[in-house]
């Protein structure tokens, strides 16, 4: 049975405490927020008087947005806990109105920079170097001049924050409320419990191919049973997008995103169009593979991640595989190797399960705090790989709010893979160079490929759905479940081709991620592992040069754009040649597992 949140041992949650001693000084601290904010809407108007005020403006907002994102943090990590809790709903309900209040009553900077005469706020990063501090923060304000609307027009949008975002809170609050699966009977009429959180983390990777086929079905179910709630959510995430695009003169939603990423579109679509073209005929040998090793006449979806050598499946405890995880993040040196270190032994990780807590695994960090890292440990050797990704983000998130203001510390979407990805390689090294016989180079090259699947596929195809969904929207197409299933369905027929064999749950796989309501999220997790395997590669070869180059960019956070933060760590994605040689990589991965097996 799963334990109740008040059930978990303290050691395996996270220390809230570090934010707020309870709810009670959290609520003292939002009334406090709520009071300030006129410190800030005070520089109303007054912005273009001189660089001084300016910077007496920035300042203070920075310093609430602090606040802000404290405050924030503490919600919603209550509620990716215990979601069913309506205290904790409550509670991140209030956030976000605060939030919203706190984007309305500023939006005025923005709109106020951007009306100052041409070359005024570039004149004065240069004269006052305390406000040239924030000058990435500016000048990334400063690019949106062409896109910016009516200051009244800014500030309305600005508090309709909550309701636009409403479609992400819908489908989480779905996800961890009301979405269920119901027992699965075996032949043998043994039931076993399956929940979202069960099925992402244990029964989709069973040896059994009879349990894994029906917990597929029975978690299938359990989402099918919300698809045309869930496809009203999705299309509105999709029609509130190109509204405001167009409303801002951008010439598509894809290009507003792309805007905000601070990514070309031939970036972008390199990655979709090359990855997905040329990993394909590697990842349709890898599943005849698994056909043949499995004994199956046909492969499901759901067995694209069956183990291939059931009867090898290490177990790992918490204490143990956090351990081996550390070991394999050393090569960064002392200074990262402590922030990892604090992380396992201060409570930085929840990693147990309950009821109401959300699926899959996240990291977070309130600036001016240590991150928080959300998974849910299973006794599973592959739980260091998440392990590894999520302390990949949470090395980043660290170092970056120590050396960068809170406006400047979060780099764009496009980069925000490659240290957790890293991460993930680090740990496939360790594991292989100290492996002692074939059968555990074998596990390790399936765990690798896995992650590869994850972030070069699954995200993949999820970037490329949304690619086609918005073409249907711009086009003046609507979007529901029908649509939705049926393209999801064609691109996974298009990438696997007769290897495998597509049934109707495979084509409600749109509905398992919340990605696709943070903008184009999903795809630049193909980008940050196609640089990530850059540099490990570099690591490698070029070893204490490659690393110090690295720690500084992980240092400089958002202060760059994400093409120039990977040409620092030596990757020129302004070319294919790098995602080439991922896909290559992927392909000697698959070559070298037939040849194991």
């Amino acid at each position: 049975m799963r334990l109740q949140r008040h059930e978990v041992p303290v050691q395996e949650t996270w220390n809230l405490t570090d934010l707020y001693q309870n709810d009670a000084e959290w609520e003292g601290a939002r009334q406090a927020l709520t009071a300030q904010i006129p410190q800030v809407t005070a520089f109303k108007g007054r912005l273009g008087e001189s660089a001084a005020t300016l910077l007496a403006a920035i300042s203070t907002y920075n310093g609430l947005l602090e606040q802000l994102l404290r405050l924030h943090t503490y919600a919603y990590l209550n509620t990716a806990t215990d979601g069913k809790n309506p205290v904790n709903q409550e509670r991140n309900g209030k956030a976000n109105g605060l939030y919203a209040e706190f984007e309305a009553a500023t939006s005025f900077v923005r709109s106020e920079l951007l009306l100052l005469p041409e070359g005024t706020v570039e004149g004065w990063l240069t004269q006052n170097e305390g406000l040239a501090v924030y000058g990435p923060f500016l000048q990334r304000l400063l690019a949106d001049k062409p896109y910016l609307l009516h200051p009244e027009t800014e500030e309305a949008l600005a508090a309709l924050g909550e309701v636009l975002g409403a479609p992400h809170m819908i489908y989480e609050r779905a996800k961890a409320s009301d979405v269920t699966c119901q027992p699965i009977t075996l032949p043998d009429g043994t039931q076993v419990e399956n929940s979202l959180v069960r099925y992402d983390q244990t029964l989709e990777t069973s040896a059994d191919v009879n349990l894994r086929r029906a917990s597929y079905r029975s978690f299938s179910e359990g989402l099918g049973a919300f698809k045309n709630t869930l496809a009203a959510t999705f299309a509105t995430e999709i029609k509130k997008n190109v509204v405001l695009a167009k409303l801002r003169g951008f010439s598509s939603a894809t290009a507003m995103h792309l805007h905000e990423q601070q990514v070309s579109a031939e970036s972008y679509h390199n990655i979709l169009d090359i990855i997905g073209t040329e990993l394909a005929p590697h990842m349709r040998r890898y599943a005849e593979l698994r056909k043949r090793v499995l004994g199956l006449d046909h492969l499901l979806y759901c067995d694209l991640e069956a183990p291939l050598d059931p009867e090898f499946d290490p177990s790992i405890g918490w204490a143990e595989g956090a351990k081996i995880t550390l070991e394999a993040l050393s090569i960064y040196g002392p200074e990262y190797s402590a922030i990892m270190q604090r992380a396992v032994e201060e409570r930085w990780v929840d990693f147990s399960d309950n009821v109401g807590k959300r699926t899959g695994a996240f990291c977070t960090a309130p600036y001016g705090d240590h991150p928080y890292v959300f998974m849910t440990w299973t006794n599973q050797a592959r739980n260091m790989f998440t392990l590894a990704h999520e302390l990949g983000h949470a090395g980043h998130i660290h170092l970056a709010t120590q050396h960068q203001k809170v406006v400047n510390a979060m780099p764009s979407m496009f980069f925000i893979e490659v240290p957790s990805t890293l991460n993930e390689l680090l740990v496939g090294d360790k594991l292989i160079s100290e492996a002692t016989d074939a059968r555990m180079k074998r596990w390790v090259i399936m765990t690798l490929l896995r992650s590869y699947h994850h972030n070069f596929i699954r995200h993949l195809l999820e970037g490329e759905l949304l690619r086609r969904i918005y073409a249907l929207a711009e086009a003046g197409e609507s979007i529901t479940e029908g649509t939705l299933s049926a393209t999801k369905g064609a691109i996974l027929a298009e990438f696997w081709g007769d290897s495998l064999q597509l049934d109707e749950y495979a084509k409600l796989t749109w509905m398992r991620q919340p990605h696709y309501y943070s903008g184009l999220y999903p795809y630049t997790y193909a980008a940050g592992l196609t640089a990530a395997t850059a540099v490990a590669q570099s690591f490698k070869t070029e070893m204490q040069p490659a690393i110090d180059r690295w720690l500084e960019v992980l240092k400089a956070g958002g202060t760059k754009a994400p093409l120039a933060l990977m040409q620092m760590a030596g990757v020129d994605l302004t070319t294919t040649a790098p995602i080439k040689q991922a896909v290559a990589y992927v392909g000697s991965l698959v070559d070298e597992l037939e040849r194991l097996f």
